[in-house]
């Protein structure tokens, strides 16, 4: 079994906001704190510096939506649908993916240090400057996605691959060749030399 970051609980909710109840396309700086949303269809809200923190999304589908510099804190998304959707300086710092799909995902920049994202299918996203620090990508499946300019410092990426992945820009210090697919990867010369003193070769 591949050694994944210790789970964290699932966030304890206040109160519950179900799809019958949600009618808002489009949030302005709202802050939304310890609240459960269960099958509500976010798909094309427009999220401008909204701020949700120690919430959970169940089925919530977020398809097509933006979301810039807002902040998902401490959250839990369970079984969620992300096709499309854009986050652009957002904070995700502490939260955890269960499940769901992220066809066409693109993440510029931010931070989503310390998320949860173990076993996720990754291979059609896009992260593109944002902190990964301590991030958990274990079993990840990343094939062919863009991970440009991206902090995997202390990131736990036992068993994910990255075959064909474009990994240019990214540190890859803490990455084990070992166990990580990495075949036909992107990278840059400098990043080369990292791979090869992990394998435990001498340059030169």
């Amino acid at each position: 079994m591949a050694e994944r970051r210790r789970s964290t609980p699932t966030p304890q909710t206040d109160r519950t906001v179900r799809d019958r109840d949600w009618t808002v396309t489009d949030v302005d700086g709202e802050q939304y704190e310890r609240t459960e949303f269960v099958d509500v269809d976010m798909a094309g809200l427009d999220n401008r510096g909204s701020a949700f923190t120690g919430c959970v999304f169940r089925g919530v589908e977020f398809n097509a939506s933006t979301h810039t510099g807002a902040a998902f804190v401490n959250c839990a998304f369970v079984r969620c649908e992300f096709f499309d959707a854009t986050f652009t300086d957002c904070k995700l710092v502490g939260s955890t993916f269960d499940g769901g799909s992220y066809d066409l995902l693109k993440v510029r920049g931010g931070d989503w240090s310390f998320t949860g994202m173990a076993g996720l299918d990754l291979r059609r996203a896009s992260f593109n400057g944002v902190r990964l620090n301590d991030v958990d990508l274990t079993g990840a499946r990343c094939q062919g996605a863009d991970f440009t300019g991206v902090d995997l410092t202390d990131a736990w990426l036992h068993g994910a691959d990255f075959a064909k992945a474009d990994l240019r820009g990214s540190d890859l210090s803490g990455i084990d060749p070992a166990s990580v697919g990495l075949a036909g990867a992107r990278i840059e010369p400098e990043q080369a030399l990292t791979i090869a003193v992990a394998l435990g070769l001498r340059i030169g």
